[in-house]
């Protein structure tokens, strides 16, 4: 029998579509003197033009530092024939209707690496459409054929006539929309795959005009802090806020689903309050276990088998026969997403008429849904304007909106009497849950005499993230799909394996984190390659080269890495060179790590990384991806952990979740493969692989691999 379960294009909010409101115009504050929308025309929902040939693009995906904004903006520029200096963009409204992620069955958000994947052709569509009726408006300015004006830099020309876009869109937004465009051959694009692009956000960044939500004011705006209970699951018992609301500028404490919320004229009022909250919690359905006490019976369990994931041939009998076996258990900890920009939101409630929000909404969908659920409104009565945000790595794309969902609430409490902004400390964030799960993997491979891997059996254990969410349909035959990606779809040519699964609960809230299962799969199956390639006698590069024939994607990365790095040749005096290569999101990326080992102080000084995304839209931003997604990564395996002791979180900030610092990034080099391929994922795929790239090279130097995240769990510092 052969059975493998994979997640396939992250087929999230499958059933969660239709929760769109009618009017799509995107939330934007203008400058003094700019265009406002009304003097601009809507060529369709996703392109405007300005009488003056500014061009703005709509953007259904949230713009965190990931490069949605400029890289769709590309999209439309290029079938456009736009002059890129004249281009902007801005964020859409949650409208499901006309901003649905296209893998995600009909409801809007951002994840799974999908915002240029899902939108190639949909936006590269909406500018030829737009072109075409440019393009004849035209001509019935002119008096010619169509196809005797060409099109150039946001200019219509026929001979000496040159028409500035602007100048006619009004009356080429009037004309019926051709029902088919043609697109351009890839031979005549000029700024797709271009490295010199400007972003579109970046001046704005740059100069600190760029809008996120801790930056929005509305007149009357109150300013509110919560309470959370200090163990998940706890609720309030009762609580005594006659000292908060002494505090000076405090307006109300009021009691919420999610803990007691202090509600004041500024910031300092509201955490000053909470300070001098009394508050006496019960604990009757909160998880009090340690984290060492969930890992100890994760151990256990990963001695029983499991639900089958992924089964090829006689995996037993093939171990049996083998005449080596090689065993390694992995230990993964929880992990924050410890963005630089902590939750917040804006919210201003009209009892009965409607909910605005403004704030960073990775899944504006869910977000309407649940505030339409909790208010009596109807979906298209709550209005999501996406702000900017300071990156999330998941963490915004909650199945509860938590953050939404907890900004009404405290709206609702006080009869929507002002616009109240939420706010969340670092203390706030890094305690507030929704980690990557703790994760246990054990491994058993099979070589026979001649150094060939012929069986792999791997155990899974961790807890679902999909059960009892929305997502919970991508849970097939006990199987958490997101569990599993990355292993039950193993690369290498193996004639005998299974993959099994635990799913044990937990009531610690677990969530995807930058790049959901392989963070754990990938580390596990590309440290395992090496412990089997070692124990054959082979070098980890030829031996991977082997079990990939078959897989010229993966082999294609993978050899580019370990040219580009002289794997061939001596590494540096001193260091030791590691290598790892794994898919994700339909992107193939190859890491080599070289490490310095100093007394067990780990010191990545230098990674090659070769990936392969399809068609390269922003060559620039496919790059910072990867340099971002390396350090991501990086910070995560050396120290980073969350820990509870009794069901208390010990980690409170940046000195005891510490990020990686600026001295701890390595010199990284990033190669691109050329592609005629269509465009997929590139913000998490850089993720997984650093983590065994660098423990290869640490087992290359000390002969043991680190098998206990972080690093410091096994004795490196």
């Amino acid at each position: 029998m052969t059975k493998r379960l994979s997640l396939a294009r992250r087929a999230f909010l499958a059933t969660a579509g239709g929760a769109g409101v009618g009017l799509a115009v995107g939330f934007r504050i203008e400058p003094a003197g700019a265009v406002s929308p009304a003097a601009e025309t809507a060529f369709n929902p996703f392109l405007r033009i300005a009488p003056d040939g500014k061009i703005t693009v709509i953007v259904k995906h949230i713009e965190f530092g990931q490069g949605a904004n400029t890289g769709l903006a590309t999209l439309v520029a290029e079938e456009l024939d736009a002059d890129w200096s004249k281009v902007t963009a801005e964020s859409a409204p949650g409208n499901a209707e006309l901003y649905a992620n296209l893998f995600w069955g009909g409801a809007q958000g951002t994840g799974g690496s999908s915002a240029i994947a899902n939108s190639y052709d949909q936006y590269r569509e909406a500018g030829a459409t737009a072109r075409a009726m440019l393009l004849q408006a035209a001509a019935e300015r002119l008096g010619v054929p169509a196809s005797e004006i060409r099109t150039e830099q946001g200019q219509l020309i026929h001979g000496e006539n040159h028409l500035n876009y602007g100048e006619v869109a009004e009356a080429a937004a009037a004309l019926p929309a051709p029902t088919a465009v043609s697109l351009k051959p890839p031979s005549e694009y000029r700024l797709i795959g271009e490295s010199s692009l400007r972003r579109v956000d970046g001046a704005a960044k740059t100069d600190g005009s760029a809008l996120f939500a801790l930056d929005l004011q509305l007149p009357g705006m109150l300013y509110a802090t919560v309470a959370h209970s200090p163990r998940f699951g706890g609720r309030v018992a009762s609580f005594d806020g006659s000292a908060a609301a002494a505090v000076p500028g405090v307006e109300a404490v009021v009691e919420i689903p999610s803990g007691v919320a202090v509600v004041a004229r500024n910031t300092w009022a509201a955490l000053k309050g909470r300070d001098a909250l009394d508050v006496t919690w019960n604990d009757d359905a909160a998880e009090t276990r340690s984290s060492a006490t969930l890992v100890g019976e994760f151990l256990e369990l990963a001695e029983r088998p499991g639900a089958v994931a992924a089964t090829e041939g006689d995996v037993s009998g093939a171990l049996a026969a083998a005449d080596q076996v090689v065993e390694l258990t992995y230990e993964f900890p929880f992990l924050a997403h410890a963005p630089m920009e902590t939750l917040d939101a804006v919210v201003r409630y009209t009892p009965g008429e409607q909910v605005e929000l403004w704030f960073g909404s990775q899944a504006p969908t869910i977000d309407q849904t649940t505030v339409a659920a909790m208010t009596g409104l109807e979906p298209s009565q709550i209005h999501v304007n996406t702000m900017l945000a300071g990156g999330s790595f998941g963490r915004r794309a909650t199945p509860n909106a938590d953050i939404a969902s907890e900004a009404t609430a405290i709206a609702m409490a006080l009869d929507g009497r002002a616009p109240i902004k939420l706010m969340w400390t670092r203390e706030d964030d890094i305690q507030g849950g929704f980690y990557r799960p703790i994760y246990v993997h054990k491994l058993r491979g099979g070589l026979d005499a001649s150094g060939r891997l012929v069986a792999w059996e791997q155990r899974i254990v961790g807890q679902s993230i999909l059960a009892g969410t929305p997502f919970s349909m991508l849970i097939e035959d006990g199987i958490d799909l997101s569990s599993v990606e990355g292993a039950s779809d193993l690369a290498y040519a193996v004639p005998a394996l299974q993959v099994e699964l635990h799913s044990p609960t937990v009531g610690v809230p677990g969530l995807w984190w930058r790049a959901v299962g392989h963070t754990h799969t990938g580390y596990a199956t590309e440290t395992f390659v090496d412990a089997l390639a070692a124990a054959a006698g082979a070098d980890p590069f030829a031996f991977r080269q082997q079990l990939l024939q078959d897989k010229p994607r993966h082999l294609g990365v993978l050899e580019l890495a370990a040219e580009r790095a002289g794997w061939s040749s001596p590494a540096p005096e001193g260091v030791h060179r590691g290598i790892a290569v794994h898919e994700s999101f339909n992107s193939f990326v190859a890491q080599v790590a070289e490490v310095r080992l100093d007394d067990g102080r780990v010191k990545v000084e230098r990674v090659v990384c070769a990936v392969d995304c399809g068609r390269a839209i922003n060559p620039d931003q496919v790059r910072a991806q990867m340099e971002g997604g390396i350090g991501y990564g990086l910070g995560a395996v050396l120290r980073d952990a969350i820990t509870l002791t009794d069901g208390y979180v010990d980690q409170q900030q940046f000195d005891t979740y510490e990020p990686l610092r600026i001295d701890d990034m390595p010199h990284v080099e990033v190669h691109i493969v050329a592609s005629e391929e269509a465009p997929t994922g590139v913000g998490e795929p850089g993720t997984p692989v650093i983590g065994p790239a660098v423990a290869n090279a640490i087992f290359a130097a000390t002969g043991r691999m680190p098998t206990r995240l972080p690093f410091t769990n096994d004795g490196l510092v």
